[in-house]
């Protein structure tokens, strides 16, 4: 999955712990690039949010849509309202999605309803994106522009008007029972005579297990309403006004959804309004009408608010920038923004277990945002990050395991570790603890560290038999007490140390026996060949010294140090799985930084080393 890195750039960064004082005479804002990571693999979000917030409106695109946006000159799809960012596997959200249209010759069925058959190129140069703010022209002539607010998207959608033939025709905006992945099991849509379409779905985590289900509510504005209908695949018509579909057979997947006809607007806008809901249809209208009550009249109004938010959350941090130029504090805070894209809050959105407790989503997954996103967050922003933990402790009282990765009300995959114990660890040591249960916060991370769950490719950590009794995780370990992906074998066991080092942190601070876990966070030590070498492409590193997969006897496997690596191949839990995670060794010997010195990987100055060439 995405491995979320912050830059600080080598700026002089001075974090101001005063939220009311100006980080400098400049707008931050205006140092957010949302368009960076926006192609090549980068997977981010470009679309309207606020700060951590489920409704996130942005066009969805048929190229590399697993943010829904991106520049890589494919063609829109839809505008949706809830998305993640910089994930990996496959598109995430993108529920529901709504496509404004003029049908040719004003006939409904000349209209284009099938994802394929209505995609259509964005005109180059025409993206405005700012913080809570996102627009873009079609090369059909229309117009989107869109801003949030908690759970609610509203969008304006402007119609080519006179002298080019269409400006008097019936714009029609359709709505779509599908998400990005095409994941919909089953769903229901209705539409009313006021143009008011309400539904459901039934779709899967994108990188999880099980399913969910989410609710919608769109209302129309600024134009009369000519006629409503449903439609199914490439067909349309005013009867029935209400579908239920299911996924389709085999490898067709039906399509379908509402549709609204309006009558020409006067000033060429139709504005749309979308509530979300992960509890029910009723609450996602009344998300809707209590965020956005006067939706034709407060658009600038919710744009200046979401920019405001974005301000006091960005403005903690000033830079003085000495020599640096503007690409370079443009790089900083577009990367500052990107880390409160998720976890997303979902507070009184979660249909599972009531509570009082706050609840976020999308930890997507703490295998990455342990390293780098929290540490930073913790800093910058430590209340959200007591939230967020709050949150995580909510979800091992109900569900009785902290997640390590989680989305959409599901479980998500475990890539290593139980890396909550790192955020927690972490949190601890800067006293970030406003409102934690550390009680109940070093009960859940032992219960990481002791028990085996029967399903750990979901949640705590496998082989625990091994690693209680040959403080490492063997190659081929024999695991009969649960399961998951048998591989990972050195990475698990570098993790696993990281993750006990961080619950002797805790419980050191708490006065509890701490001494057993400092033992095990030694164990990456047992997987350390003094011994072994590395060559790329035949010609010796130079360097002497890897960790090695080790078998239950005690005698070593083989792994290349260089394997897994971007100079060789990639390897994920499904996609050629080996004995280290998504990077190589090399990469891994990094990953003690608990310990004074690194693993003693030694550079052997008679053989001339390999030189990195871009």
């Amino acid at each position: 999955m995405w491995l979320l890195t912050i830059s600080y750039l080598f700026l002089s960064l001075l974090v101001v712990s005063n939220r009311a004082q100006k980080a400098s005479s400049a707008d931050v804002l205006q140092f957010v690039d949302q368009l960076i990571g926006s192609n090549n693999g980068g997977n981010v979000f470009a679309g309207a949010s606020l700060p951590y917030s489920m409704a996130k409106a942005s066009p969805d695109v048929n190229g590399e849509n697993t943010g829904g946006f991106a520049t890589d000159g494919s063609n829109v799809t839809g505008f949706s309202h809830m998305h993640d960012s910089g994930t990996g596997g496959n598109p995430s959200q993108g529920q529901f999605p709504l496509f404004p249209q003029i049908c040719p010759g004003d006939v409904v069925d000349n209209c284009n309803f099938r994802i394929e058959d209505r995609s259509v190129p964005y005109e180059n140069g025409s993206v405005q994106a700012s913080p809570g703010y996102f627009a873009l022209s079609l090369a059909s002539g229309i117009h989107a522009e869109m801003t949030v607010t908690q759970h609610t998207a509203l969008y304006n959608f402007q119609f080519p008007g006179g002298g080019n033939g269409n400006g008097s025709a019936s714009p029609l905006i359709l709505l779509d029972l599908t998400d990005l992945w095409q994941s919909r099991q089953n769903a229901t849509t209705a539409v009313d005579g006021n143009g008011r379409i309400r539904g459901n779905g039934t779709f899967l985590p994108s990188f999880g297990s099980g399913y969910y289900l989410a609710y919608f509510c769109a209302d129309f504005f600024g134009a009369s309403v000519r006629d409503t209908g449903t439609w199914v695949n490439s067909r349309a018509g005013t009867e029935p006004k209400e579908i239920f579909i299911t996924r389709g057979i085999n490898a067709f997947y039906l399509e379908g959804g509402s549709w609204v006809r309006f009558n020409h607007p006067s000033n060429s806008t139709i504005t749309a309004r979308v509530g979300v809901s992960f509890v029910s249809t009723d609450q996602a209208c009344s998300n809707a009408e209590t965020e956005i009550p006067d939706p034709l009249g407060s658009f600038n109004t919710l744009k200046s608010n979401a920019a405001n938010a974005w301000r006091e959350k960005l403005g903690v941090v000033s830079i003085n920038a000495g020599g640096a130029n503007k690409s370079l504090q443009t790089n900083f805070y577009s990367a500052m923004y990107r880390t409160m894209m998720s976890p997303q809050n979902y507070t009184g959105e979660n249909p599972l277990w009531h509570s009082t407790e706050p609840y976020f989503d999308s930890f997507y997954c703490i295998w990455d945002s342990f390293r780098s996103q929290f540490p930073f967050l913790s800093i910058v922003d430590p209340l959200s990050v007591s939230q967020m933990a709050r949150s995580l402790l909510d979800t091992y009282k109900h569900v009785g395991w902290l997640p390590d990765c989680r989305m959409t009300l599901c479980k998500g995959f475990t890539q290593g570790g139980s890396n909550a114990d790192n955020v927690f660890g972490d949190i601890y040591v800067k006293n970030s603890t406003t409102g934690i249960d550390w009680n109940l916060a070093w009960e859940a991370v032992t219960n990481d560290a002791e028990n085996e769950p029967i399903d750990w490719s979901n949640e705590g950590r496998g082989g625990l038999m091994s690693w209680h009794s040959l403080d490492y995780i063997p190659y081929l370990d024999y695991d009969y007490l649960g399961f998951g992906t048998n591989s990972r074998s050195i990475s698990r066991t570098v993790e696993y140390a990281y993750n006990d080092f961080c619950v002797s942190e805790i419980g050191k601070g708490l006065g509890k026996n701490y001494t057993t876990y400092l033992a095990r966070s030694n164990a990456w030590k047992n997987i350390f060949k003094a011994d072994q070498t590395s060559f790329i492409n035949g010609t010796d590193t130079g360097f002497t010294g890897f960790f090695q997969p080790k078998f239950l006897n005690g005698t070593w496997g083989y792994q290349d140090p260089i394997l897994c690596s971007p100079i060789d191949s990639f390897c994920s839990l499904t996609d050629n799985p080996q004995e280290t995670f998504e990077d190589s060794i090399w990469e891994y010997q990094l990953q003690v930084p608990y310990f004074p010195s690194l693993p003693p990987c030694h550079y052997r100055p008679s053989n001339p080393p390999i030189r990195a060439h871009r």
